[in-house]
């Protein structure tokens, strides 16, 4: 399997638990708490893991939280690399109101970079060895980090022939692909609109414009998370839309960085890129079955992709059939 490196600028420790019932000015008393480690990359790093590859995984880290979240990922037995900043890593919370079955989520913006920290960040890609055939480059990025920072990483990933994998939003996805020269980028539809700037998202229009984009030599490849309705993945010379099976929700977190991780798994693994995508979209569909911050399964992934590949094919059955 080709060698996969993951980047997270702004990780976090992703604390869950359960309430009774949220109301204000009360005392909430909460169940003991879970901790996970968190934030994008590391969370594609730890669902790769969990569906039997491997990734090391690069983050910045400061204070106790940071070692925190180092003693976390070595708990489950993920290689990382910590790069120390003078800032608090964050933590991240979400709570479960058990009285409705609603889900909380506070995310706080975590500590600011200095130039020097952000730009050791780039230089530890710079010069890895061995050399990672891909690299995520996925989540928020937090204060003082330039806005084309990810952009900043495919540049110095081109001169180590790695092909990058870019999960983000806002301004970050846009001057990423504005610079050019990423391999795929993961927008959810909403995502995608402010990047595009489109009105619609019929599915017609949303494959018309991501192929403008791979046209122009800025992308060869794009995914639109089309949340429960599935994926829409679009590259030189193909596309795909992929219907996810109906299951019952949990929880939503982490569905977008599973569906990275299967994604990228497949690919590492020489998978075509129409397999690799309905694989990704069977880790999302399995990870939202998990609660709190938990990921993907593999017996999940496993069974849902099944199924999806039995369901196409009686589908393609069906359509040879009519002719």
């Amino acid at each position: 399997m080709q060698l996969i490196v993951t980047l997270t600028m702004n990780p976090c420790i992703d604390v869950s638990a359960r309430v009774s019932k949220i109301e204000p000015e009360k005392k909430l008393r909460c169940d003991s708490p879970t901790l996970h480690p968190g934030g994008g990359g590391i969370n594609v790093s730890r669902a790769i893991h969990r569906l039997g590859g491997s990734a090391s995984t690069i983050y910045p880290a400061g204070g106790v939280n940071g070692v925190m979240l180092g003693e976390l990922l070595d708990e489950e037995n993920l290689w990382h690399m910590s790069i120390s900043i003078q800032g608090l890593t964050r933590e991240n919370y979400t709570f479960l109101d058990e009285s409705n079955g609603l889900q909380y989520r506070f995310n706080t913006p975590g500590p600011e970079l200095t130039d020097k920290e952000w730009e050791k960040c780039l230089k530890v890609v710079a010069e890895l060895s061995p050399r990672p055939e891909y690299i995520v480059a996925s989540g928020s990025l937090p204060l003082g980090v330039p806005d084309d920072f990810f952009a900043r990483v495919v540049a110095v990933s081109r001169e180590i022939k790695a092909k990058v994998i870019v999960d983000t939003s806002g301004n970050a996805l846009q001057n990423t692909v504005k610079e050019g020269g990423v391999y795929l980028i993961k927008p959810n539809r909403r995502e995608f609109r402010e990047l595009t700037g489109l009105s619609e998202d019929d599915e017609a229009g949303l494959r018309e414009a991501a192929a403008e984009i791979i046209t122009e030599g800025k992308c060869e490849v794009i995914v639109v998370s089309l949340g429960a309705d599935g994926l829409l993945a679009v590259w030189s010379d193909g596309y795909k839309r992929v219907r996810t099976p109906d299951v019952k929700a949990v929880s939503k977190v982490g569905a977008g960085d599973s569906t990275v991780a299967g994604l990228t798994l497949q690919l590492a693994r020489g998978i075509s890129i129409e397999d690799a995508v309905l694989y990704g979209a069977a880790a999302g569909n399995a990870a939202v079955m998990t609660p709190g911050t938990e990921l993907c399964r593999l017996e999940d992934t496993e069974r849902i992709y099944q199924e999806m590949v039995a369901a196409a094919k009686e589908s393609g059955s069906r359509i040879q059939d009519s002719e």
